[in-house]
């Protein structure tokens, strides 16, 4: 199967083409696209080079499947071109998601709205798809009635620019700045532009998303997120009200049989999840499991994944598989 990756220089992009290879997804030829200034250089998958194409070329030669990293304008202008040469998108960027006529996909949750139709396909955003892996199970034994979410994110999600201030602040080194403030020793209570509401765009991206991926309206998501200086993966304190009652052993074997996660859960011996833990696994992990005290039929919960892999690149690798496992590829 012919392959493009669309913003193959970039983080996510990078990551990719990693995790096709590891998780040795049918690629027969790999078709790296990048921006005009990319276009020429060299990317290795496989053990063998590629050169980067224009968008034009990488609709020129013809792939099954594009997966999209390169920004949400990029997104708008091109996803529809390839689409419209028969080529399946699956898109990263926040282009597509809330669009009423694309499917917003998580495997775990809702691979089966997919059908023949759909030509471009929103990936979440990473810090809405680690929290629906976790909650969706549960969604289905108690059914949710309120998420209140607190995130810890890391600076990959912001991109290689972030990455590098974090590590020249460490080294006292000027630099590039990715964001208004230092990030290395700080933590920054905004991801994403302010809206009129006084949440950030991100805020409200784990609120739409979480009910559109869900496919329940009646989900109540209030969501804080925050810029912590941090790489390996984002951090999610999650605080969720359910209708019906639960028991905590039972919550435990829910999750802990559940795909796609890992319950870390041991406080006799300090085990729970961390971005250190979480760094190139594809798995989320789901810890600190606790009633809350104060109110009824209440759980608290700490969930963590590698933001650059479930939450984003390995995310729409497994959207491509499922595809092909429904003879939709």
């Amino acid at each position: 199967m012919k392959v493009a990756v669309v913003g193959a220089t970039g983080l996510v992009g990078t990551k990719m083409l990693q995790v096709l290879e590891e998780r040795n997804f049918p690629v027969s030829e790999i078709v790296p696209v990048a921006s005009e200034r990319s276009v020429g250089k060299e990317v290795i998958f496989k053990g063998k080079s590629y050169k980067i194409v224009s968008m034009e070329d990488g609709i020129a030669a013809k792939p099954a499947v594009a997966i999209f990293s390169a920004g949400g304008g990029t997104s708008l202008e091109w996803a529809p071109k390839f689409a419209a040469a028969g080529i399946r998108v699956i898109d990263n960027s926040s282009a597509w998601r809330m669009d009423p006529t694309k499917k917003l996909v998580v495997p775990e949750v809702n691979a089966s709205v997919l059908t023949a139709e759909d030509f471009i396909i929103a990936n979440p955003n990473c810090s809405t798809i680690q929290m629906v892996v976790a909650l969706q199970p549960l969604h289905s034994k108690y059914k949710i009635k309120r998420v209140v979410v607190s995130t810890y994110q890391s600076v990959t999600g912001t991109g290689k620019k972030a990455v590098d201030q974090l590590f020249n602040e460490r080294k006292g080194v000027e630099g590039e700045m990715a964001y208004k403030y230092q990030i290395d020793l700080n933590v920054i209570p905004q991801i994403d532009v302010f809206l009129d509401n006084g949440y950030t765009k991100e805020e409200m991206k784990m609120v739409k998303e979480t009910n559109k991926i869900m496919q329940d309206d009646s989900i109540r998501v209030t969501a804080t997120t925050v810029r912590i200086p941090v790489v390996g993966g984002h951090s999610e304190s999650v605080n969720v009200e359910f209708e019906n009652e639960f028991d905590l052993e039972e919550v435990k074997t829910l999750l802990a049989g559940s795909p796609g996660i890992i319950l870390q859960q041991d406080d006799a011996n300090q085990l729970y999840p961390m971005p250190l833990w979480a760094h190139e696994k594809d798995e989320v992990f789901v810890g600190r499991l606790r009633r809350d005290e104060t109110q009824d039929k209440t759980l608290n919960m700490w969930i963590v994944s590698d933001n650059l892999r479930k939450g984003a690149a390995t995310n729409a690798i497994q959207i491509a598989e499922y595809m092909i496992s429904k003879g939709l590829l």
